[in-house]
């Protein structure tokens, strides 16, 4: 029986020998990517949207030979949407998994959930849409591809002033979303400047399902818009109940209503004339979007939307800061990133500044016919 053991354990360590040089082969060609996202729950499209020109950025690299001579393995993890799950995500993917970089995550309150991990790790993180400042304040390794909320916040100032020609304006604000606070305090900040008034501010949890006491005490103040820097989920209920009540004046809002599912059932009219801030227009006619945007509906036949072109560029500037640290020591490609200048972006020219943020026009879309449409660009 003692033989049968020994060479029951000899041919154990053989086997576990083969296994374990097959993993470490093929880990010497690969170079791991780690994606937090949320892939399902309240915020599922962004998740999505964003994934799939991830997805893309990273076929587009691996058919052109890689980085490093290397391929592109993208590990993705889903957060459900929920905030209290990116901690566990995100460890796994750094302690397990042994990615040399992080995506994540669309979400402000989820990317700083996960942020002070990769701080902590020293593993690079690039979020695609995440506006809040907060989030890249976190630490020096932690960079964003899309504006930030102060400038948004001005963007839609502006554009109120201007081009709505709204003064009275009331605020309904998601009170446990960093997001949609930050937004609204910046908002609250820049738009008096500009010589607005808010006449009315109201709050609400994401996930609520009746809104009407805040809508009727905003209805009472008689504002001639409202701002609701929320998620595309809220807003679609909003608007809803919003014209039921009789509130008929424009709605208008920020990146994160920036979903098909806004406008679905009786929210397309409910929103008809509304308009909220982006980062870029599927109509810009700049060869860079529009082959973009052929390429992702011949393999998502779909249109996309703002988070996948996000999702695209956070992943090429990433995989180019990578190539040219000429490694994937964490700190090599952080300080390569910290240097990105004028990267021709499918969402435009990117430069990262000081605060790891990306300094890049902003765009406003109108809806129409439960359509989204280009109404104008706003500059830094």
């Amino acid at each position: 029986m003692n033989r049968i053991y020994r060479l029951f354990a000899v041919i154990l360590v053989i086997s576990s020998g083969i296994i374990f040089s097959s993993c470490k082969e093929n880990n010497v060609n690969e170079i791991l990517i780690g994606e937090f996202a949320s892939l399902t729950g309240s915020e599922a499209t962004f998740g999505q949207s964003s994934h799939n020109g991830l997805m893309l950025a990273v076929e587009e690299v691996n058919g052109s030979g890689g980085v490093l001579g290397k391929q592109i393995k993208l590990i993705t993890d889903d957060t459900q949407s929920k905030t209290q799950e990116v901690p566990t995500v995100v460890q796994k993917l750094i302690n397990r998994d042994k990615v040399v970089a992080l995506i994540g995550e669309v979400a402000s309150s989820r990317s700083k959930a996960g942020a002070p991990i990769a701080q902590q790790f020293k593993i690079p993180m690039v979020t695609p849409a995440s506006t809040n400042p907060e989030v890249t304040m976190i630490g020096d390794y932690i960079f964003r591809v899309c504006f930030i909320d102060p400038f948004q916040a001005t963007v839609m100032s502006k554009f109120a002033i201007n081009s709505m020609k709204v003064k009275r304006v009331a605020l309904l604000v998601d009170q446990k979303n960093a997001y949609s606070t930050g937004l609204a305090d910046n908002f609250k900040n820049v738009f008096p400047e500009m010589g607005g008034e808010i006449i009315e501010e109201q709050k609400y949890s994401a996930g609520d399902k009746d809104f009407k006491a805040q809508l009727t005490s905003i209805k009472a103040k008689d504002p001639e818009a409202i701002f609701i820097p929320g998620y595309y989920t809220d807003v679609n209920l909003i608007s809803i109940q919003a014209r039921e009540i009789g509130l008929t004046c424009p709605l208008f809002g920020s990146d994160g209503w920036e979903s098909e599912k806004l406008t679905e059932g009786k929210a397309k009219d409910a929103l008809e004339g509304s308009f909220f801030s982006t980062h870029v227009s599927a109509d810009d006619p700049s060869p860079g979007i529009q082959n973009f945007i052929k390429k992702f509906q011949e393999k998502y036949s779909s249109k996309p939307d703002a988070m996948a072109f996000l999702g695209y560029d956070a992943g090429m500037i990433l995989f180019d800061a990578i190539k040219k640290a000429g490694d994937t020591n964490g700190e090599k490609i952080k300080n390569q990133l910290a240097k990105v200048k004028d990267y021709q972006g499918i969402t435009g020219l990117i430069t990262i500044n000081d605060q790891r943020n990306a300094v890049k026009p902003a765009v406003v879309m109108e809806i129409k016919d439960g359509n989204f449409v280009y109404k104008e660009t706003i500059a830094p």
